[in-house]
């Protein structure tokens, strides 16, 4: 697993595990603040516990949720730094392309 400095530094992570539509339903699932358990999180769904497990740990590692282990369970909470992260690169990119179609316009313009 990445560190948390390592996560904030690249944003692929996050990308690459909001690519799954399960995997944003389990996000969603938790964005409510409290934890859930596995059997939780696979009740509503046609996945296999082990199936929602995989998706788990692939959240995990992009930083999106935590675990902590309850008595035999483990419980997953969402973690909303790593998106925010995300928000600050892509508000990054989106003023590089601003500029630089600020630029062609003046560019054309001329």
């Amino acid at each position: 697993m990445l560190s948390a400095e390592a996560r904030a530094a690249d944003p692929a992570p996050v990308f690459a595990a909001l690519g799954d539509r399960t995997r944003l339903s389990l996000l969603r699932k938790l964005s409510d603040g409290r934890r859930r358990s596995i059997t939780a999180l696979s009740a509503d769904t046609s996945l296999t516990r082990q199936a929602v497990t995989k998706h788990l740990r692939v959240l995990e590692d992009a930083g999106l949720v935590t675990m902590s282990r309850v008595g035999r369970e483990s419980h997953f909470a969402f973690r909303p730094e790593p998106i925010l992260a995300v928000r600050s690169y892509l508000d990054e990119v989106s003023a590089q392309w601003d500029d630089a179609l600020a630029r062609l316009q003046s560019f054309v313009e001329r």
